[in-house]
Protein backbone atom coordinates (compact mmCIF):
# COMPACT_ATOMS: atom_id res chain seq x y z
CA UNK A 1 0.00 0.00 0.00
CA UNK A 2 1.77 3.08 -1.10
CA UNK A 3 2.39 6.14 1.51
CA UNK A 4 0.23 8.97 2.30
CA UNK A 5 1.91 11.88 1.10
CA UNK A 6 2.94 14.62 3.68
CA UNK A 7 1.52 17.87 3.71
CA UNK A 8 4.96 19.84 3.15
CA UNK A 9 3.41 23.15 5.05
CA UNK A 10 2.04 20.82 7.89
CA UNK A 11 5.68 19.63 8.51
CA UNK A 12 7.91 22.51 8.04
CA UNK A 13 6.07 25.56 9.87
CA UNK A 14 7.82 27.86 11.63
CA UNK A 15 8.34 26.80 15.05
CA UNK A 16 9.56 30.18 16.16
CA UNK A 17 6.25 32.16 15.74
CA UNK A 18 4.09 28.90 17.05
CA UNK A 19 6.88 29.09 20.57
CA UNK A 20 6.99 32.48 21.50
CA UNK A 21 3.81 33.13 23.04
CA UNK A 22 3.74 30.26 24.97
CA UNK A 23 7.58 30.13 25.61
CA UNK A 24 8.80 33.67 25.87
CA UNK A 25 6.50 34.97 29.47
CA UNK A 26 8.37 35.74 32.24
CA UNK A 27 7.67 33.23 34.00
CA UNK A 28 9.04 30.86 31.99
CA UNK A 29 12.72 32.82 31.08
CA UNK A 30 15.04 31.68 33.29
CA UNK A 31 17.91 33.51 31.42
CA UNK A 32 19.56 36.98 32.69
CA UNK A 33 17.96 40.06 30.25
CA UNK A 34 20.85 40.38 27.99
CA UNK A 35 19.89 39.79 24.38
CA UNK A 36 23.08 37.80 23.51
CA UNK A 37 23.54 33.67 24.30
CA UNK A 38 26.56 32.92 25.98
CA UNK A 39 27.77 29.94 25.04
CA UNK A 40 30.54 27.98 26.77
CA UNK A 41 32.56 25.25 25.06
CA UNK A 42 33.97 21.89 26.77
CA UNK A 43 36.86 20.24 25.07
CA UNK A 44 39.82 17.93 26.16
CA UNK A 45 42.70 17.66 23.72
CA UNK A 46 43.50 14.23 24.57
CA UNK A 47 40.04 12.81 24.65
CA UNK A 48 39.76 12.28 21.33
CA UNK A 49 43.11 10.07 21.52
CA UNK A 50 41.68 6.70 22.79
CA UNK A 51 41.08 3.46 20.71
CA UNK A 52 38.45 0.91 21.48
CA UNK A 53 39.80 -1.73 18.42
CA UNK A 54 40.50 -1.62 14.41
CA UNK A 55 37.25 -3.09 14.24
CA UNK A 56 35.51 -1.22 16.23
CA UNK A 57 32.81 1.33 15.04
CA UNK A 58 33.22 3.78 17.75
CA UNK A 59 36.04 6.20 16.81
CA UNK A 60 36.78 8.63 19.70
CA UNK A 61 39.09 10.62 17.02
CA UNK A 62 35.56 11.70 15.48
CA UNK A 63 36.15 14.58 18.59
CA UNK A 64 38.99 15.45 16.81
CA UNK A 65 38.01 16.43 13.79
CA UNK A 66 34.56 18.17 15.27
CA UNK A 67 37.23 20.53 17.23
CA UNK A 68 38.89 21.56 14.83
CA UNK A 69 35.96 22.28 11.97
CA UNK A 70 35.14 24.83 15.42
CA UNK A 71 37.81 25.98 15.42
CA UNK A 72 38.73 26.66 12.04
CA UNK A 73 35.12 27.66 10.95
CA UNK A 74 36.26 30.43 13.89
CA UNK A 75 33.22 29.08 16.26
CA UNK A 76 35.78 29.70 19.29
CA UNK A 77 35.31 32.94 18.43
CA UNK A 78 31.45 33.47 19.83
CA UNK A 79 32.22 31.11 23.02
CA UNK A 80 33.85 30.36 25.99
CA UNK A 81 36.61 28.02 25.65
CA UNK A 82 37.29 25.61 28.78
CA UNK A 83 39.93 22.93 29.34
CA UNK A 84 37.96 20.38 31.77
CA UNK A 85 39.42 18.59 34.49
CA UNK A 86 38.91 15.08 34.37
CA UNK A 87 35.95 13.54 36.87
CA UNK A 88 37.18 12.25 40.41
CA UNK A 89 36.27 8.84 41.50
CA UNK A 90 34.10 9.98 44.06
CA UNK A 91 32.14 11.96 41.31
CA UNK A 92 31.22 8.83 39.21
CA UNK A 93 30.80 6.90 42.18
CA UNK A 94 27.52 9.92 42.17
CA UNK A 95 25.93 6.97 40.33
CA UNK A 96 27.95 3.94 39.59
CA UNK A 97 28.69 1.19 42.06
CA UNK A 98 31.62 0.87 43.39
CA UNK A 99 33.02 -2.21 42.53
CA UNK A 100 32.70 -1.91 38.68
CA UNK A 101 34.17 1.56 38.99
CA UNK A 102 36.94 -0.31 41.07
CA UNK A 103 36.84 -2.86 37.34
CA UNK A 104 37.11 0.11 34.95
CA UNK A 105 40.46 1.83 37.05
CA UNK A 106 42.22 -1.95 37.06
CA UNK A 107 41.60 -3.48 33.92
CA UNK A 108 43.67 -3.25 30.72
CA UNK A 109 44.10 -5.40 27.83
CA UNK A 110 47.40 -6.60 29.08
CA UNK A 111 46.03 -7.63 32.53
CA UNK A 112 42.60 -8.80 31.31
CA UNK A 113 42.71 -12.59 31.73
CA UNK A 114 43.21 -11.96 35.39
CA UNK A 115 39.56 -10.22 35.27
CA UNK A 116 37.52 -12.60 32.84
CA UNK A 117 35.31 -14.21 35.52
CA UNK A 118 34.10 -10.44 35.64
CA UNK A 119 32.99 -9.96 32.15
CA UNK A 120 29.85 -11.08 31.88
CA UNK A 121 29.22 -9.41 35.24
CA UNK A 122 29.68 -6.27 34.06
CA UNK A 123 29.17 -6.67 30.20
CA UNK A 124 32.43 -6.00 28.68
CA UNK A 125 33.18 -7.59 25.42
CA UNK A 126 32.75 -7.09 22.32
CA UNK A 127 30.23 -3.97 22.01
CA UNK A 128 32.62 -2.81 25.09
CA UNK A 129 35.77 -3.81 24.83
CA UNK A 130 39.13 -3.07 27.03
CA UNK A 131 41.46 -1.02 25.80
CA UNK A 132 44.39 0.98 26.82
CA UNK A 133 43.20 4.24 29.31
CA UNK A 134 39.42 2.93 29.41
CA UNK A 135 39.02 4.31 33.12
CA UNK A 136 40.86 7.88 32.37
CA UNK A 137 38.89 8.50 28.97
CA UNK A 138 35.88 7.85 31.16
CA UNK A 139 37.18 10.55 33.33
CA UNK A 140 37.52 12.85 30.51
CA UNK A 141 34.44 12.57 29.04
CA UNK A 142 32.45 12.80 32.39
CA UNK A 143 34.44 15.40 34.04
CA UNK A 144 33.63 17.44 30.85
CA UNK A 145 29.86 17.11 31.51
CA UNK A 146 30.29 17.94 35.12
CA UNK A 147 31.99 20.59 35.01
CA UNK A 148 29.78 21.89 32.01
CA UNK A 149 26.63 21.66 34.49
CA UNK A 150 28.21 23.54 37.29
CA UNK A 151 28.98 26.00 34.84
CA UNK A 152 25.11 26.20 34.52
CA UNK A 153 24.57 26.46 38.00
CA UNK A 154 26.13 29.44 38.66
CA UNK A 155 24.93 31.04 35.85
CA UNK A 156 28.28 31.03 34.08
CA UNK A 157 26.74 30.61 30.38
CA UNK A 158 23.43 30.25 29.22
CA UNK A 159 24.19 27.08 26.97
CA UNK A 160 27.20 24.43 27.76
CA UNK A 161 28.45 22.26 25.21
CA UNK A 162 30.63 19.04 25.35
CA UNK A 163 30.70 17.40 22.16
CA UNK A 164 32.72 14.37 23.86
CA UNK A 165 30.05 13.80 26.55
CA UNK A 166 26.27 11.75 25.46
CA UNK A 167 27.39 7.78 26.36
CA UNK A 168 23.84 7.41 27.53
CA UNK A 169 22.91 3.84 28.00
CA UNK A 170 25.84 2.80 30.80
CA UNK A 171 23.82 1.57 33.62
CA UNK A 172 25.43 1.94 37.24
CA UNK A 173 26.74 -1.33 37.57
CA UNK A 174 27.82 -2.55 34.05
CA UNK A 175 28.81 -1.04 30.63
CA UNK A 176 26.58 -1.25 27.13
CA UNK A 177 26.49 -0.37 23.78
CA UNK A 178 29.64 1.44 24.01
CA UNK A 179 29.21 3.41 26.80
CA UNK A 180 31.40 2.35 30.42
CA UNK A 181 30.41 6.07 32.35
CA UNK A 182 27.30 7.57 32.10
CA UNK A 183 28.10 10.78 32.30
CA UNK A 184 24.39 12.19 31.47
CA UNK A 185 22.88 10.83 34.53
CA UNK A 186 26.08 12.23 36.56
CA UNK A 187 25.65 15.86 34.93
CA UNK A 188 22.21 15.75 35.94
CA UNK A 189 22.99 14.82 39.08
CA UNK A 190 24.73 17.50 39.42
CA UNK A 191 22.10 19.58 38.24
CA UNK A 192 19.55 18.66 40.38
CA UNK A 193 21.28 20.10 43.01
CA UNK A 194 20.09 23.50 42.27
CA UNK A 195 17.08 23.13 39.44
CA UNK A 196 14.17 21.57 40.41
CA UNK A 197 12.97 20.08 37.21
CA UNK A 198 15.50 18.59 34.43
CA UNK A 199 14.78 17.64 30.87
CA UNK A 200 16.12 14.87 29.21
CA UNK A 201 15.97 15.13 25.54
CA UNK A 202 17.79 12.38 23.35
CA UNK A 203 17.81 12.47 19.21
CA UNK A 204 20.44 9.47 18.87
CA UNK A 205 18.80 6.85 16.95
CA UNK A 206 19.45 4.57 20.09
CA UNK A 207 16.93 4.55 23.11
CA UNK A 208 18.37 6.95 25.74
CA UNK A 209 18.16 3.32 28.21
CA UNK A 210 20.52 3.94 30.64
CA UNK A 211 19.10 7.57 31.27
CA UNK A 212 15.62 6.60 31.54
CA UNK A 213 16.43 3.43 33.96
CA UNK A 214 18.00 6.22 36.05
CA UNK A 215 15.48 8.62 36.70
CA UNK A 216 12.56 6.18 35.95
CA UNK A 217 10.94 6.65 39.28
CA UNK A 218 11.10 10.62 39.86
CA UNK A 219 9.64 13.25 38.61
CA UNK A 220 11.97 16.07 39.12
CA UNK A 221 13.21 14.23 35.76
CA UNK A 222 11.54 14.04 32.33
CA UNK A 223 13.32 11.61 29.73
CA UNK A 224 12.01 11.93 26.14
CA UNK A 225 13.52 9.77 23.61
CA UNK A 226 13.38 9.69 19.93
CA UNK A 227 14.74 6.65 18.44
CA UNK A 228 14.22 3.18 15.89
CA UNK A 229 12.38 0.88 17.73
CA UNK A 230 10.82 -2.70 16.46
CA UNK A 231 11.80 -4.74 19.82
CA UNK A 232 14.95 -5.84 18.08
CA UNK A 233 17.04 -2.61 17.09
CA UNK A 234 19.40 -2.10 20.73
CA UNK A 235 18.80 -1.75 23.08
CA UNK A 236 15.56 -3.15 22.57
CA UNK A 237 13.75 -0.98 24.91
CA UNK A 238 11.76 2.64 24.14
CA UNK A 239 8.53 1.16 23.81
CA UNK A 240 5.20 3.92 23.93
CA UNK A 241 4.49 1.82 27.18
CA UNK A 242 7.51 2.65 29.14
CA UNK A 243 6.07 5.33 31.15
CA UNK A 244 7.49 5.75 34.12
CA UNK A 245 6.95 4.28 37.32
CA UNK A 246 5.84 5.46 41.04
CA UNK A 247 6.30 9.21 41.78
CA UNK A 248 8.23 8.94 37.71
CA UNK A 249 4.57 7.75 36.16
CA UNK A 250 4.40 9.24 32.73
CA UNK A 251 7.66 11.19 33.04
CA UNK A 252 9.34 8.76 30.98
CA UNK A 253 8.64 9.88 26.99
CA UNK A 254 9.51 7.11 24.16
CA UNK A 255 8.74 8.37 20.91
CA UNK A 256 9.26 5.09 18.76
CA UNK A 257 10.19 5.59 14.92
CA UNK A 258 10.25 3.10 11.93
CA UNK A 259 13.39 2.98 9.43
CA UNK A 260 13.83 5.89 6.95
CA UNK A 261 12.08 8.74 8.67
CA UNK A 262 12.88 12.33 6.65
CA UNK A 263 13.58 15.45 7.44
CA UNK A 264 10.05 17.01 7.69
CA UNK A 265 8.19 13.92 9.49
CA UNK A 266 11.09 13.98 11.92
CA UNK A 267 11.50 17.74 12.62
CA UNK A 268 6.88 18.02 12.65
CA UNK A 269 7.03 14.82 15.33
CA UNK A 270 9.80 16.46 17.36
CA UNK A 271 8.37 19.99 17.85
CA UNK A 272 4.54 18.44 18.15
CA UNK A 273 6.32 16.51 21.25
CA UNK A 274 8.35 18.96 22.43
CA UNK A 275 5.50 21.77 22.94
CA UNK A 276 3.71 19.24 24.54
CA UNK A 277 6.41 18.59 26.83
CA UNK A 278 7.37 22.29 27.37
CA UNK A 279 4.20 23.64 28.12
CA UNK A 280 3.27 20.38 30.88
CA UNK A 281 6.85 20.13 32.60
CA UNK A 282 8.43 23.69 32.28
CA UNK A 283 12.19 22.18 32.72
CA UNK A 284 14.24 24.76 34.92
CA UNK A 285 17.13 23.21 32.64
CA UNK A 286 17.33 20.77 29.65
CA UNK A 287 20.11 18.48 28.58
CA UNK A 288 20.09 17.81 25.19
CA UNK A 289 22.08 14.72 23.75
CA UNK A 290 22.69 15.36 20.09
CA UNK A 291 23.60 11.40 19.20
CA UNK A 292 24.56 11.65 15.16
CA UNK A 293 23.64 8.29 14.35
CA UNK A 294 20.23 9.24 13.58
CA UNK A 295 21.77 11.28 10.27
CA UNK A 296 20.88 9.29 6.72
CA UNK A 297 23.80 7.32 5.70
CA UNK A 298 25.52 6.28 9.10
CA UNK A 299 27.61 2.98 9.88
CA UNK A 300 24.34 2.00 12.54
CA UNK A 301 21.72 3.93 11.55
CA UNK A 302 18.29 3.52 9.40
CA UNK A 303 17.48 7.03 9.18
CA UNK A 304 17.35 9.32 6.01
CA UNK A 305 18.17 12.67 8.02
CA UNK A 306 19.85 15.70 6.96
CA UNK A 307 22.60 17.84 9.07
CA UNK A 308 20.21 20.38 8.66
CA UNK A 309 16.85 18.70 10.20
CA UNK A 310 19.26 17.13 13.35
CA UNK A 311 20.30 20.73 13.72
CA UNK A 312 16.88 22.42 13.78
CA UNK A 313 15.80 20.04 16.55
CA UNK A 314 18.94 21.76 18.22
CA UNK A 315 17.40 24.99 17.05
CA UNK A 316 13.90 24.32 18.53
CA UNK A 317 15.22 23.55 21.91
CA UNK A 318 17.09 26.83 21.81
CA UNK A 319 14.51 28.62 20.93
CA UNK A 320 12.56 27.65 24.56
CA UNK A 321 15.48 29.76 26.03
CA UNK A 322 16.42 27.37 28.87
CA UNK A 323 19.56 26.64 30.36
CA UNK A 324 20.75 24.13 28.33
CA UNK A 325 23.76 21.49 28.45
CA UNK A 326 24.01 19.54 25.00
CA UNK A 327 26.34 16.89 24.82
CA UNK A 328 27.22 14.15 21.86
CA UNK A 329 26.28 10.67 21.79
CA UNK A 330 26.66 7.79 18.94
CA UNK A 331 27.18 8.41 15.44
CA UNK A 332 29.31 6.14 13.01
CA UNK A 333 30.30 8.06 9.80
CA UNK A 334 33.05 9.87 11.26
CA UNK A 335 33.18 12.42 8.80
CA UNK A 336 28.96 13.25 9.11
CA UNK A 337 29.63 13.25 12.80
CA UNK A 338 31.85 16.02 12.50
CA UNK A 339 30.03 18.03 10.14
CA UNK A 340 26.87 17.93 12.10
CA UNK A 341 28.17 18.73 15.63
CA UNK A 342 30.45 22.12 14.17
CA UNK A 343 26.76 22.84 12.21
CA UNK A 344 25.18 22.06 16.15
CA UNK A 345 27.70 24.59 17.31
CA UNK A 346 27.02 27.26 15.05
CA UNK A 347 23.35 27.08 15.41
CA UNK A 348 24.27 27.84 19.45
CA UNK A 349 26.48 30.65 18.87
CA UNK A 350 23.87 32.01 15.96
CA UNK A 351 26.66 32.19 13.74
CA UNK A 352 26.15 30.85 9.45
CA UNK A 353 28.85 28.90 8.21
CA UNK A 354 29.81 28.39 4.63
CA UNK A 355 29.24 25.08 2.67
CA UNK A 356 32.69 25.10 2.11
CA UNK A 357 34.31 23.10 4.67
CA UNK A 358 37.09 25.61 5.56
CA UNK A 359 41.01 24.72 5.09
CA UNK A 360 42.07 22.18 8.04
CA UNK A 361 44.27 19.25 8.94
CA UNK A 362 41.88 16.74 8.78
CA UNK A 363 40.54 17.94 5.19
CA UNK A 364 40.92 14.83 3.72
CA UNK A 365 38.26 13.03 5.47
CA UNK A 366 35.89 14.81 4.10
CA UNK A 367 36.26 13.89 0.31
CA UNK A 368 34.96 14.06 -2.52
CA UNK A 369 32.83 16.87 -2.17
CA UNK A 370 34.39 19.16 1.07
CA UNK A 371 31.23 20.48 2.04
CA UNK A 372 29.42 21.10 5.23
CA UNK A 373 25.90 20.04 4.14
CA UNK A 374 26.28 16.63 2.05
CA UNK A 375 23.30 15.04 0.61
CA UNK A 376 22.51 12.29 3.24
CA UNK A 377 18.33 11.71 2.61
CA UNK A 378 16.58 9.11 0.90
CA UNK A 379 18.95 6.06 1.00
CA UNK A 380 16.65 3.58 2.73
CA UNK A 381 12.71 3.22 2.54
CA UNK A 382 10.61 5.42 4.69
CA UNK A 383 8.47 2.97 6.78
CA UNK A 384 6.62 5.89 8.54
CA UNK A 385 3.11 6.90 6.86
CA UNK A 386 1.46 9.52 8.18
CA UNK A 387 -1.63 7.37 10.20
CA UNK A 388 1.48 5.76 12.48
CA UNK A 389 2.96 9.13 13.05
CA UNK A 390 -0.01 10.59 13.99
CA UNK A 391 -0.38 7.85 16.14
CA UNK A 392 2.64 8.41 18.32
CA UNK A 393 1.88 11.58 18.36
CA UNK A 394 -1.27 11.28 19.89
CA UNK A 395 -0.25 8.72 22.75
CA UNK A 396 2.29 11.01 23.68
CA UNK A 397 0.26 14.07 24.21
CA UNK A 398 -2.07 11.85 26.03
CA UNK A 399 0.34 10.96 27.79
CA UNK A 400 1.40 14.34 28.93
CA UNK A 401 -2.79 15.55 30.03
CA UNK A 402 -2.46 12.56 33.12
CA UNK A 403 0.34 15.34 34.48
CA UNK A 404 -1.45 17.88 36.68
CA UNK A 405 1.05 20.44 35.33
CA UNK A 406 5.02 20.75 36.68
CA UNK A 407 5.57 19.11 40.08
CA UNK A 408 6.11 21.28 42.95
CA UNK A 409 9.50 20.69 44.35
CA UNK A 410 11.28 21.27 47.77
CA UNK A 411 14.41 21.99 47.37
CA UNK A 412 16.91 19.73 49.01
CA UNK A 413 20.72 18.83 48.51
CA UNK A 414 20.93 15.30 46.31
CA UNK A 415 21.98 12.27 48.34
CA UNK A 416 25.09 10.15 46.67
CA UNK A 417 22.35 7.22 46.51
CA UNK A 418 20.40 8.16 43.26
CA UNK A 419 16.86 7.20 44.42
CA UNK A 420 18.05 8.98 48.01
CA UNK A 421 15.27 11.72 47.18
CA UNK A 422 12.36 9.22 46.96
CA UNK A 423 12.69 8.29 50.78
CA UNK A 424 9.84 9.21 52.65
CA UNK A 425 6.47 8.95 52.50
CA UNK A 426 6.19 9.66 48.50
CA UNK A 427 7.65 5.96 48.26
CA UNK A 428 4.38 4.41 49.95
CA UNK A 429 2.08 5.17 47.51
CA UNK A 430 -0.16 2.49 46.09
CA UNK A 431 0.97 0.13 44.29
CA UNK A 432 -2.67 0.15 42.46
CA UNK A 433 -1.24 3.28 40.98
CA UNK A 434 0.97 1.15 39.22
CA UNK A 435 -0.57 -0.81 35.85
CA UNK A 436 0.92 -3.26 33.32
CA UNK A 437 2.53 -0.37 31.14
CA UNK A 438 4.43 0.74 34.21
CA UNK A 439 6.81 -2.02 34.36
CA UNK A 440 11.14 -0.69 34.86
CA UNK A 441 12.43 -1.96 32.00
CA UNK A 442 15.39 -4.38 32.78
CA UNK A 443 18.74 -3.97 31.04
CA UNK A 444 19.50 -7.12 28.13
CA UNK A 445 22.24 -9.42 29.45
CA UNK A 446 21.97 -10.52 25.32
CA UNK A 447 22.79 -7.72 23.20
CA UNK A 448 20.85 -7.56 20.43
CA UNK A 449 22.96 -6.89 17.07
CA UNK A 450 20.93 -5.25 13.88
CA UNK A 451 22.11 -5.80 10.34
CA UNK A 452 24.01 -2.71 10.47
CA UNK A 453 25.94 -3.32 13.57
CA UNK A 454 29.35 -4.09 11.94
CA UNK A 455 30.72 -3.30 8.48
CA UNK A 456 32.93 -4.44 6.17
CA UNK A 457 35.60 -2.08 6.12
CA UNK A 458 37.23 0.82 8.35
CA UNK A 459 38.10 3.27 5.34
CA UNK A 460 35.64 5.78 5.51
CA UNK A 461 37.17 6.26 9.34
CA UNK A 462 39.89 7.10 7.72
CA UNK A 463 39.06 9.44 4.74
CA UNK A 464 39.06 7.00 2.42
CA UNK A 465 36.83 6.88 -0.70
CA UNK A 466 33.82 3.62 0.88
CA UNK A 467 30.89 2.79 -0.05
CA UNK A 468 28.81 5.95 1.59
CA UNK A 469 30.46 8.23 -1.10
CA UNK A 470 29.69 6.29 -4.26
CA UNK A 471 26.09 6.87 -3.14
CA UNK A 472 26.04 10.44 -1.86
Amino acid sequence: MPRKPIDQDTFMEDAKSTQKKKHMSASNMRLASHNKTRVAYFHDEGVGNYHYGERHPMKPHRLTLTNHLVLNYGLHNKMEIFQPRRATDDEILEFHASDYVDFLKRVTPDNAENYEQLFQRFNVGDDCPIFDGIYDFCQRYSGATIEAARKLIAGGADICINWSGGLHHAKKSEASGFCYVNDIVLGILEMLRYFPRVLYVDIDIHHGDGVQEAFYMTDRVMTVSFHKYNGDFFPGTGHLDEIGSSLGKYYSVNVPLRDGIDDNEYVWLFREVMNGVMDTFKPSAVVLQCGADSLGCDRLGVFNLSIKAHGRCVQIMKDYKVPMLVVGGGGYTVRNVARCWTYETSILVDQELNNDLPPNEYLGFFRPDYKLHPHLSGHVENQNDIQYLTKVRERVLEQLRYLDGAPSIQMQEIPPDIQGFLDGDEQLQDEEDDDTMDQRPQARKNRLVPETEWYESDDDNFGELGAVDMVM
